[in-house]
């Protein structure tokens, strides 16, 4: 993997970005800059503008303002550069149900331009890392939830990506497969990649970020280091309900 200067430009720089569904701004003025080489945790309530915003970075969703730059290109105008340098796990898995899990990753190799033996090569090697080779004629439409988020993820390294785009990446996964998956990123990071992810699971985000942001109606309300927090003697989840405006007393039903 191509190593990286601290003194270029952000992996991701979004400014003043805004997307407006009617009267309605699932993100609202949203600005953020992720530094290459970070493990960046997004974080919300849901409805808050998370999969809104991932999804205008990844190229999905068009901004109704505002401008985002992923390793120093502009998108949309640079798109089909820019996303051959990223590695896309989307919260709906969209995978090709009648392709076995090593076609579909050798397939998505070929996408990003590889040469089939190459391709062939790296994806029976992905299925044996994320341990998908136990039934290799298996197809995708007989995977479990978690062996589909397995597949996805092992499609985003095929072509040894730089800014990883993560939607929810561990939901539906087992604790065997999330711990799996958990050190094969970290292991990217080690190596200078950016891994860009949103998650409900407050402990991974802990566990694996160094810093993260915390959106609520379309608007950053928290911003900082996991070292920061910790400073603080807060956890990510006392930060997450008193920046989100939850931290208030739980009502009780008498009945209950």
């Amino acid at each position: 993997m191509q190593e990286v200067s601290p003194a270029i430009s952000p992996a991701i720089r979004v400014e003043n970005l805004r997307k407006v569904y009617g009267d309605k701004a699932a993100v609202d003025g949203l600005s953020l800059s992720v530094q290459r080489g970070s493990f960046f945790g997004f974080l919300g309530p849901n409805g808050a503008g998370k999969t809104t915003t991932i999804k205008m970075l990844m190229g999905l969703a068009p901004p109704t303002s505002g401008s985002i730059e992923l390793l120093g290109l502009p998108m949309p105008d640079r798109a089909l550069d820019i996303k051959q340098r990223i590695g896309l796990v989307p919260d709906e898995s969209l995978l090709f149900d009648y392709l076995t899990g090593g076609e579909f990753i050798e397939f998505v190799g070929r996408i990003y331009g590889l040469d089939r033996a190459i391709a062939r090569e790296r994806s029976k090697e992905l299925l044996e890392l994320f341990e998908l080779d136990g039934s290799p004629r298996k197809l995708i439409n007989e995977y479990s939830k978690g062996m589909r988020k397995r597949v996805a993820m092992a499609a985003a390294l095929i072509h040894r990506p730089e800014l990883y785009l993560m939607d929810e990446p561990f939901e539906g996964v087992d604790a065997v497969g999330a711990r799996l998956m958990k050190d094969i990123l970290l292991d990217q990071v080690r190596h200078g990649a950016t891994i860009f992810l949103t998650s409900h699971v407050l402990e991974v985000v802990e566990r694996l970020c160094d810093r993260v942001a915390i959106i609520n109606e379309g608007r950053i309300v928290l911003e900082g280091s996991m070292a920061e927090l910790r400073r603080a003697s807060e956890t990510l989840e006392d930060a997450f309900v008193r920046a989100v405006g939850m931290d208030r007393a739980v009502e009780t039903l008498d009945w209950l």
